[in-house]
């Protein structure tokens, strides 16, 4: 590693004004970071610890139902406390191994967008909303492609509220040394429509499979999908799989998502 001075604000306003610092970087849960630091691929000359910050910890539920979770917030903190939402839940607890659960944070994840991370499907499915320190960002907008969203420079994700669906599952087949998913599908129906979101297959990242939506509008059962598969020519290829073969997963893991979600 690089030499970095380590900061530890007890508030969001303190982080805020301790990332306004040259070369500063926000400190999540390090998943990410402490490794690209190992590897010398990040050389930040402050880091910023946001693990300090009591509100962005914890899990709650808002008057319009939304499960509302700090920022800070460990993948394990999602499970204990996000129980009205079981397929949040279901997702949380299958993220790496025990200590990444008790160490990586959802705001953390959501900030790097990694295009196999787990929560941006959830995000993305669910039509929550992205809070920072200084604005709401909807799902829709806050996803800009692999490694990339809409935050600002500073800018810091404080809490994300999560509307509960009428039903929803995800799925993923999990590429067993790194647990990340190979293909991972969240499928939620709500009152007003159904929404499908696919992480680890495309190489813009996360993505809604808008004709898939469109199919289960109408009959929200794994029948009405039979024979689709979203296009393979945006699919990722690498040697854990080729990009027919994802858009394939995509396809079969969407119906088993509709199948568990009833």
């Amino acid at each position: 590693m690089y030499a970095f001075d380590l900061k530890r604000p007890g508030t969001i306003d303190e982080a805020v004004k301790a990332l306004g610092a040259e070369e500063a970087q926000a400190l999540g849960g390090g998943q990410t970071l402490i490794p690209s630091l190992k590897q010398r691929l990040a050389a930040p000359s402050v880091l910023v610890s946001l693990s300090g910050i009591a509100e962005m910890q914890g899990v709650c539920t808002d008057d319009d139902g939304r499960i509302c979770i700090g920022g800070g917030t460990t993948h394990a903190g999602v499970v204990e406390g996000a129980a009205t939402y079981p397929a949040l839940v279901s997702l949380a607890a299958r993220i790496g191994d025990p200590a990444v659960r008790n160490r990586g944070t959802i705001g953390g994840s959501l900030a790097n967008n990694d295009p196999s991370a787990c929560y941006p499907a959830a995000v993305l499915a669910s039509g929550a909303t992205v809070v920072t320190n200084a604005r709401e960002i909807g799902a829709d907008d806050f996803f800009e492609g692999m490694f990339a969203t809409a935050l600002e420079e500073g800018e810091i994700i404080t809490e994300v509220r999560f509307p509960v669906p009428e039903a929803a599952a995800y799925e993923k087949f999990e590429q067993p040394a790194s647990r990340f998913p190979l293909v991972g599908v969240f499928v939620a129906r709500h009152a007003n429509g159904v929404r499908v979101a696919v992480t680890g297959a495309s190489e813009e990242g996360v993505f809604r499979w808008t004709e898939a939506e469109e199919a289960l509008a109408n009959d929200f059962s794994a029948e009405a999908l039979t024979g689709m598969s979203p296009p393979a020519d945006t699919m990722i290829s690498d040697l854990h799989g080729q990009a027919a073969y994802r858009a394939h997963l995509v396809g079969v893991l969407t119906r088993r998502g509709v199948t568990a979600a009833g």
